[in-house]
């Protein structure tokens, strides 16, 4: 800011009023001097002006100075400030990278830190599946005898009851009980005369329980198959007449070789009579054997029986046969109502269409008739007093 020079005050003039009003103080201080203090204080008033002028431009230029060095101080601040948030934001920058960084370190540890917690889960829980194994173990160990062999009864009854309710049979638990009783009293404790007395209770009521025997019925049935393609029908009349005469042949058959057997005497020693009348007698037992073949007198109480045609033989048989196979497979799966109903459909095939007067087809309708009585549902005996006791004595009541 540059400063103009000031200007000269311009010549105070001494008026006649100003000349002719002293000033009393000075003229009392000093009379002899009062005209020059009267020409000094009229030149100190004509210089007030421009001193007021020049402290004025003082100011001015002191105030703009202040101003530029405030404004100058200013814009180096704002440079500063720029320059600290530019520093600022590259540190932000940074920063946001590093963290991005660390964030993504940080998902991947996380990850496997999930991985290291399934892992130790797993083992966790097969340490705890080993550590219960142990104590079942240890426990095991830990039995003692008496404990040791009414757990290992128990387990035995309990399979001889399901191999009883496969097979039909009372035999596997009978053994199982016997078994077990030999067992307790080889062992003669008195904390088991309780478990001993009740496998002998039951035992007894196994025993006397009447259960069926699948096995021997289903033999049966197989004979019974085996002998109907050589059971006689009624409608087969020749295999009958068949049997008539070679049971009257029989003795004839018997008379000649008792003949042979004589000693054979000379043909002059027998008459011409005798041997005519050994001949006429053998042809008039012909003629009349020919006469009732010729001629049967039968008594038929079911028609349809001694209608059937030879070829229909053949089917009449083989469905007796699928009655009995029918019946000997309901047995096997324990169906005893089918097997009731088809050996009921055999034996009335039997009883109306075979010759009830032939052994092999009585024995047969017997056989049938024994197996439709003996195939029926019995249950086995459950040895409830024999588990109830293993439990009172492993509770150790």
């Amino acid at each position: 800011m540059t400063q103009t020079p000031a200007t000269p005050p311009p010549a105070v003039q001494a008026t006649p009023e100003m000349a002719a009003a002293p000033d009393p103080e000075r003229a009392a201080a000093s009379p002899a001097t009062a005209p020059e203090v009267h020409l000094g204080a009229a030149s100190t008033a004509a210089s007030l002006p421009g001193r007021w002028i020049a402290a004025g431009a003082a100011v001015l230029a002191a105030l703009s100075a202040a101003a530029l060095v405030l404004a100058w101080n200013t814009q180096q601040r704002v440079k500063s400030f720029e320059a600290e948030l530019v520093r600022r934001q590259q540190d932000s920058a940074g920063l946001a990278t590093e963290a991005r960084t660390l964030a993504h370190q940080a998902e991947v540890t996380a990850r496997e830190a999930a991985a290291r917690l399934a892992l130790l889960e797993a083992r966790v829980a097969e340490t705890s599946m080993q550590r219960t194994q142990l104590e079942e173990l240890i426990q095991s160990l830990a039995r003692s005898r008496d404990e040791n062999v009414l757990a290992d009864v128990e387990a035995a009854i309990r399979v001889a009851l399901q191999q009883a309710a496969i097979t039909g049979s009372a035999e596997p638990l009978v053994l199982t009980l016997k078994h077990a009783d030999e067992r307790l009293a080889r062992y003669n404790q008195p904390r088991l005369e309780r478990v001993r007395r009740a496998v002998a209770q039951d035992l007894e009521r196994t025993r006397t329980a009447g259960v069926t025997d699948i096995t021997m019925l289903t033999i049966r049935l197989d004979e019974v198959i085996r002998q109907v393609d050589e059971l006689p029908l009624l409608a087969a009349p020749e295999r009958r007449a068949a049997a008539a005469a070679a049971a009257r042949d029989a003795p004839r058959a018997s008379a000649p070789a008792s003949a042979a057997a004589a000693p054979e005497r000379p043909a002059s020693d027998a008459g011409w009579s005798e041997r005519l009348d050994r001949t006429w007698r053998h042809f008039a037992e012909q003629l009349w054997s020919e006469v009732k073949d010729l001629v049967r007198v039968t008594r038929i109480e079911q028609p349809e029986a001694m209608l059937v045609a030879p070829e229909q033989a053949f089917f009449l048989r083989e469905n007796l046969k699928l009655r009995l196979l029918n019946a000997r497979l309901a047995l096997l799966s324990r169906q005893f109502d089918a097997a009731q109903s088809d050996l009921r459909d055999a034996q009335a095939a039997l009883d109306r269409y075979f010759d009830r007067s032939s052994r092999r087809v009585v024995t047969a309708s017997d056989t049938v008739r024994q197996v439709m009585g003996q195939a029926r549902l019995v249950n086995t005996p459950r040895p409830d007093a024999t588990l109830a006791a293993i439990a009172a004595a492993s509770a150790g009541r």
